[in-house]
């Protein structure tokens, strides 16, 4: 079990509903202290298996351990309440009729009631909402109710923490600045905590590491970092942000492009292939009058400031055809005149070769 001693280990789960499989094999360690995000499109499994982790869902096949005891599995099958997990959900789940201490305080259970309050009252102060102590769910932002659902979670000091899409009610300000927040509380909590979420930049934001899923399986685990730089297929690669994609096959270890031939080593000969490139893998430059015709060409579309970077729409030339329609993302403002043609050079790095994929 190694990391997952003081921490969780889903090992080996599987879940089928009504016989369509949800969750494939499913084997995940999530040590103490450490915030891992289960990433992936609605419908891959995700939910379902931070459910079977909180006991809300019946284990069918594998095993769950927290703390290196097992929970569910090899006979065993702890309810949610005796697992020693703290569980925050999209809705939050506050109970109207009590007040923010007391929807805290609830699940606190062989406390006196003085020690009940007492820890309320320090877990609302770690998330910074001692102040409304006294008040009811309904008069709070729907960032307040957030925290209070966090506080009434991290209140019996779980070992594990599990968040299924914590953040998706709040609009696009508050979210950032609330998923900041619960960060640092998760952090210095030591909890070991599982975040389910959709949107791959919040798994950026919150994870140690992240795990891809897709169609209930693992289809990659590792901090950041590697998913973004290195991803082992097409759909973590597209997962991440937008690319812009070529077909092609493999012929004399490369693959050819509008912006030239891109290396692909691992492939076989003659493999029907797909290149994808990010926006900002495309370095754009103005072409010097008195300098050669440059490599690859475009011809500026149109040209749009996002803020702090800026999209151009571009039309490669190529001879087999109509230009290729890409994308490149270029920092700061950049906005170049339609109809202007620029110099065009890949970045490597940001350049991914991949076999291309038979739909299903």
């Amino acid at each position: 079990m190694g990391a997952a001693m003081g921490g969780l280990l889903l090992d080996g789960i599987g879940h089928a509903y009504d016989g369509v499989v949800a969750v494939h094999d499913l084997t995940l360690a999530v040590g103490a202290g450490e915030v891992v995000c289960l990433l992936g499109p609605s419908g891959c499994g995700k939910t379902t298996a931070l459910r079977v982790a909180a006991g809300l869902e019946r284990l069918q096949r594998g095993r769950v351990a927290i703390a290196g005891r097992v929970v569910a599995g090899d006979g065993v099958d702890l309810p949610p309440e005796d697992r020693g997990v703290g569980l925050v959900f999209q809705d939050y789940a506050l109970f109207p009729h009590l007040s923010v201490r007391d929807n805290v305080a609830f699940g606190l259970r062989g406390m006196a009631a003085a020690d009940r309050r007492r820890r309320a009252r320090a877990v609302l102060e770690r998330v910074g909402l001692a102040e409304l102590i006294d008040a009811w769910p309904h008069t709070l932002s729907g960032g307040q109710q957030q925290r209070v659902a966090l506080a009434r979670a991290l209140a019996p000091e779980p070992g594990v923490m599990l968040l299924d899409e914590p953040f998706s009610g709040l609009d696009t300000r508050l979210r950032d600045q609330v998923r900041d927040e619960t960060l640092h509380v998760l952090k210095e909590s030591g909890a070991a905590t599982l975040l389910v979420t959709h949107d791959p930049e919040e798994a950026m934001f919150m994870a140690d590491r992240i795990a891809v899923m897709r169609a209930g399986r693992l289809e990659q685990v590792g901090v950041p970092a590697d998913l973004y730089c290195s991803p082992v297929s097409a759909f973590v690669c597209s997962f991440f942000g937008d690319v812009n994609r070529v077909a092609g096959v493999v012929a004399g270890g490369r693959v050819g492009t509008p912006f030239g031939p891109v290396a692909a080593p691992l492939l076989r000969e003659g493999t029907p292939a797909e290149v994808l490139i990010r926006p900002e893998a495309i370095r754009l430059a103005p072409c010097a009058e008195d300098a050669p015709r440059p490599a690859c060409v475009a011809r500026v579309i149109a040209a749009r400031m996002l803020g702090r970077s800026s999209l151009i729409h571009l039309g490669v030339a190529r001879a087999d055809g109509p230009a290729h329609h890409v994308h490149a993302r270029v920092p700061g403002r950049f906005l170049p005149v339609e109809g202007s043609v620029l110099a065009v050079t890949l970045d490597l790095a940001q350049t991914f070769v991949f076999a291309r994929e038979t739909p299903a």
